[in-house]
Protein backbone atom coordinates (compact mmCIF):
# COMPACT_ATOMS: atom_id res chain seq x y z
CA UNK A 1 0.00 0.00 0.00
CA UNK A 2 1.34 3.53 -0.70
CA UNK A 3 1.57 6.32 1.70
CA UNK A 4 -1.00 7.84 -0.16
CA UNK A 5 -3.10 4.97 0.01
CA UNK A 6 -2.49 4.44 3.63
CA UNK A 7 -3.84 8.13 4.45
CA UNK A 8 -7.18 7.65 2.51
CA UNK A 9 -7.70 4.56 5.04
CA UNK A 10 -6.75 6.62 7.90
CA UNK A 11 -9.41 9.47 7.42
CA UNK A 12 -11.75 7.59 5.23
CA UNK A 13 -11.93 3.77 6.68
CA UNK A 14 -15.64 3.66 5.79
CA UNK A 15 -14.68 3.89 2.02
CA UNK A 16 -11.58 1.60 2.44
CA UNK A 17 -14.38 -1.00 3.86
CA UNK A 18 -16.69 -0.36 0.94
CA UNK A 19 -13.33 -1.14 -1.71
CA UNK A 20 -12.53 -3.81 0.40
CA UNK A 21 -16.05 -5.37 0.29
CA UNK A 22 -16.75 -5.08 -3.55
CA UNK A 23 -13.31 -7.49 -3.71
CA UNK A 24 -13.91 -10.65 -4.38
CA UNK A 25 -10.68 -13.21 -3.59
CA UNK A 26 -9.82 -15.20 -6.36
CA UNK A 27 -11.77 -18.12 -7.16
CA UNK A 28 -14.06 -17.40 -4.89
CA UNK A 29 -17.70 -16.69 -6.42
CA UNK A 30 -20.68 -14.00 -6.13
CA UNK A 31 -23.28 -16.29 -4.37
CA UNK A 32 -25.84 -14.36 -6.15
CA UNK A 33 -24.36 -15.13 -9.49
CA UNK A 34 -23.66 -18.17 -7.96
CA UNK A 35 -27.64 -18.78 -7.81
CA UNK A 36 -28.78 -17.96 -10.92
CA UNK A 37 -25.56 -20.15 -12.41
CA UNK A 38 -27.48 -23.08 -10.91
CA UNK A 39 -30.73 -22.44 -12.32
CA UNK A 40 -29.28 -22.28 -15.91
CA UNK A 41 -30.35 -20.32 -18.67
CA UNK A 42 -33.44 -18.12 -18.17
CA UNK A 43 -36.34 -19.79 -20.32
CA UNK A 44 -38.71 -17.09 -22.60
CA UNK A 45 -42.32 -18.03 -21.32
CA UNK A 46 -43.14 -16.58 -24.24
CA UNK A 47 -41.63 -18.98 -26.41
CA UNK A 48 -43.74 -21.63 -28.63
CA UNK A 49 -43.94 -25.45 -27.83
CA UNK A 50 -42.35 -27.56 -30.16
CA UNK A 51 -44.32 -28.56 -33.77
CA UNK A 52 -45.63 -31.79 -34.40
CA UNK A 53 -43.73 -33.95 -36.72
CA UNK A 54 -45.28 -35.48 -39.93
CA UNK A 55 -45.87 -38.58 -38.47
CA UNK A 56 -47.40 -37.26 -34.78
CA UNK A 57 -49.88 -35.88 -36.86
CA UNK A 58 -50.90 -38.38 -39.10
CA UNK A 59 -51.64 -40.40 -35.91
CA UNK A 60 -53.57 -37.96 -33.87
CA UNK A 61 -55.41 -38.08 -37.49
CA UNK A 62 -55.76 -41.89 -37.63
CA UNK A 63 -57.30 -41.82 -33.91
CA UNK A 64 -59.65 -39.18 -34.47
CA UNK A 65 -61.14 -40.64 -37.52
CA UNK A 66 -61.09 -44.38 -35.94
CA UNK A 67 -62.98 -42.69 -33.09
CA UNK A 68 -65.54 -41.12 -35.10
CA UNK A 69 -65.69 -45.12 -37.33
CA UNK A 70 -66.51 -46.96 -34.04
CA UNK A 71 -69.20 -44.30 -32.86
CA UNK A 72 -70.83 -44.08 -36.50
CA UNK A 73 -70.69 -48.19 -36.07
CA UNK A 74 -72.40 -48.30 -33.00
CA UNK A 75 -75.15 -45.74 -34.33
CA UNK A 76 -75.38 -47.66 -36.89
CA UNK A 77 -75.63 -51.43 -35.50
CA UNK A 78 -77.91 -49.90 -32.52
CA UNK A 79 -80.66 -48.75 -36.24
CA UNK A 80 -80.01 -52.26 -37.45
CA UNK A 81 -81.11 -54.19 -34.04
CA UNK A 82 -84.50 -51.78 -34.15
CA UNK A 83 -85.03 -52.58 -37.24
CA UNK A 84 -84.54 -56.50 -36.84
CA UNK A 85 -86.67 -56.31 -33.82
CA UNK A 86 -89.39 -54.22 -35.50
CA UNK A 87 -89.57 -56.33 -38.85
CA UNK A 88 -89.47 -59.80 -36.10
CA UNK A 89 -92.55 -57.82 -34.46
CA UNK A 90 -94.77 -57.17 -37.69
CA UNK A 91 -94.10 -60.86 -38.58
CA UNK A 92 -95.40 -62.42 -35.55
CA UNK A 93 -98.78 -59.72 -35.59
CA UNK A 94 -99.19 -60.94 -39.36
CA UNK A 95 -98.46 -64.27 -38.57
CA UNK A 96 -101.46 -64.16 -36.09
CA UNK A 97 -103.49 -61.54 -37.15
CA UNK A 98 -103.27 -61.48 -40.96
CA UNK A 99 -106.47 -63.12 -41.40
CA UNK A 100 -108.21 -61.23 -38.92
CA UNK A 101 -110.25 -59.22 -41.26
CA UNK A 102 -110.85 -62.13 -43.34
CA UNK A 103 -112.05 -64.17 -40.65
CA UNK A 104 -114.89 -61.19 -39.79
CA UNK A 105 -115.77 -61.07 -43.58
CA UNK A 106 -116.67 -65.16 -42.67
CA UNK A 107 -118.94 -64.60 -39.55
CA UNK A 108 -121.03 -63.24 -41.81
CA UNK A 109 -121.85 -66.13 -43.81
CA UNK A 110 -122.01 -68.22 -40.47
CA UNK A 111 -124.32 -65.61 -39.67
CA UNK A 112 -126.43 -65.89 -43.20
CA UNK A 113 -126.27 -69.72 -43.12
CA UNK A 114 -127.98 -70.30 -39.14
CA UNK A 115 -130.47 -67.53 -40.10
CA UNK A 116 -131.51 -70.40 -43.96
CA UNK A 117 -131.17 -72.84 -40.99
CA UNK A 118 -133.91 -71.52 -38.26
CA UNK A 119 -136.16 -70.55 -41.93
CA UNK A 120 -136.20 -74.35 -42.53
CA UNK A 121 -136.94 -75.37 -39.27
CA UNK A 122 -139.72 -73.04 -38.54
CA UNK A 123 -141.09 -73.69 -42.39
CA UNK A 124 -140.00 -76.88 -43.36
CA UNK A 125 -139.64 -77.27 -47.40
CA UNK A 126 -137.09 -78.15 -49.79
CA UNK A 127 -137.75 -74.64 -51.36
CA UNK A 128 -136.68 -72.64 -48.17
CA UNK A 129 -133.34 -74.36 -47.73
CA UNK A 130 -132.78 -74.22 -51.17
CA UNK A 131 -133.24 -70.53 -51.03
CA UNK A 132 -130.92 -70.43 -48.04
CA UNK A 133 -128.23 -72.27 -49.56
CA UNK A 134 -127.73 -70.54 -52.74
CA UNK A 135 -127.85 -67.29 -50.74
CA UNK A 136 -125.11 -68.00 -48.29
CA UNK A 137 -123.23 -69.57 -50.99
CA UNK A 138 -123.33 -66.72 -53.52
CA UNK A 139 -122.44 -64.16 -49.86
CA UNK A 140 -119.75 -66.90 -49.56
CA UNK A 141 -118.64 -66.57 -53.57
CA UNK A 142 -118.44 -62.59 -53.08
CA UNK A 143 -116.23 -62.58 -50.23
CA UNK A 144 -113.64 -64.91 -51.51
CA UNK A 145 -113.32 -62.71 -54.76
CA UNK A 146 -112.89 -59.38 -52.29
CA UNK A 147 -109.88 -60.92 -50.96
CA UNK A 148 -108.76 -62.24 -54.28
CA UNK A 149 -109.34 -66.13 -53.77
CA UNK A 150 -110.46 -66.88 -57.73
CA UNK A 151 -112.43 -70.53 -58.29
CA UNK A 152 -111.31 -73.07 -60.17
CA UNK A 153 -113.11 -75.10 -62.68
CA UNK A 154 -112.03 -76.04 -65.44
CA UNK A 155 -114.98 -78.15 -67.07
CA UNK A 156 -113.70 -78.51 -70.97
CA UNK A 157 -110.43 -77.12 -70.91
CA UNK A 158 -106.78 -79.00 -71.43
CA UNK A 159 -105.92 -80.12 -68.69
CA UNK A 160 -102.82 -78.30 -67.01
CA UNK A 161 -100.92 -80.67 -64.35
CA UNK A 162 -99.35 -76.59 -62.66
CA UNK A 163 -103.51 -76.20 -61.55
CA UNK A 164 -105.58 -79.64 -62.00
CA UNK A 165 -105.22 -82.89 -60.35
CA UNK A 166 -106.10 -85.73 -62.53
CA UNK A 167 -107.74 -88.58 -61.12
CA UNK A 168 -108.69 -90.42 -63.78
CA UNK A 169 -109.26 -91.41 -67.42
CA UNK A 170 -112.22 -91.95 -69.16
CA UNK A 171 -112.99 -92.36 -72.78
CA UNK A 172 -115.17 -89.71 -74.29
CA UNK A 173 -116.90 -88.90 -77.53
CA UNK A 174 -117.89 -85.29 -76.54
CA UNK A 175 -114.31 -84.11 -75.35
CA UNK A 176 -111.14 -83.84 -76.99
CA UNK A 177 -108.49 -86.77 -75.41
CA UNK A 178 -106.76 -84.58 -72.72
CA UNK A 179 -109.41 -82.42 -72.17
CA UNK A 180 -111.29 -82.01 -68.85
CA UNK A 181 -114.69 -83.97 -69.10
CA UNK A 182 -115.48 -83.44 -65.31
CA UNK A 183 -114.40 -81.92 -62.11
CA UNK A 184 -114.73 -83.77 -58.73
CA UNK A 185 -113.65 -80.74 -56.76
CA UNK A 186 -113.18 -78.08 -57.58
CA UNK A 187 -109.31 -75.45 -56.97
CA UNK A 188 -108.74 -71.77 -55.93
CA UNK A 189 -106.04 -69.73 -56.35
CA UNK A 190 -104.66 -66.40 -54.63
CA UNK A 191 -103.44 -63.94 -57.55
CA UNK A 192 -100.73 -66.02 -58.67
CA UNK A 193 -100.40 -68.85 -55.83
CA UNK A 194 -102.41 -71.84 -56.26
CA UNK A 195 -104.84 -72.95 -52.72
CA UNK A 196 -105.89 -76.28 -53.65
CA UNK A 197 -105.82 -77.72 -57.52
CA UNK A 198 -108.46 -78.79 -59.16
CA UNK A 199 -109.54 -82.56 -58.81
CA UNK A 200 -110.77 -83.61 -62.48
CA UNK A 201 -111.50 -86.38 -65.22
CA UNK A 202 -109.46 -86.39 -68.25
CA UNK A 203 -110.88 -87.39 -71.54
CA UNK A 204 -109.28 -89.86 -72.97
CA UNK A 205 -110.15 -91.26 -77.04
CA UNK A 206 -113.01 -92.77 -77.20
CA UNK A 207 -112.59 -96.42 -77.96
CA UNK A 208 -113.92 -97.69 -81.64
CA UNK A 209 -116.79 -100.52 -81.21
CA UNK A 210 -115.71 -101.38 -85.16
CA UNK A 211 -112.10 -102.12 -84.15
CA UNK A 212 -113.25 -104.37 -80.93
CA UNK A 213 -115.61 -106.39 -83.08
CA UNK A 214 -112.46 -106.93 -86.00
Amino acid sequence: MTGREACDAFFNPEREQMSTDQKQPDGVADPENAAADEQGPKQDASAEPPLMTEAERELAEARDKAEENWELYLRTAAELENVRKRSQREIENARRYGIDRFAQELLAVGDSLEKGLEAASEEPSVEILMAGKEATLKQLKQLLERFSIVELNPLGEEFDPELHEAMTTQPSEEYQPGQVMAVIQKGYRIHDRLLRPAQVIIAAEAENPEAGNS
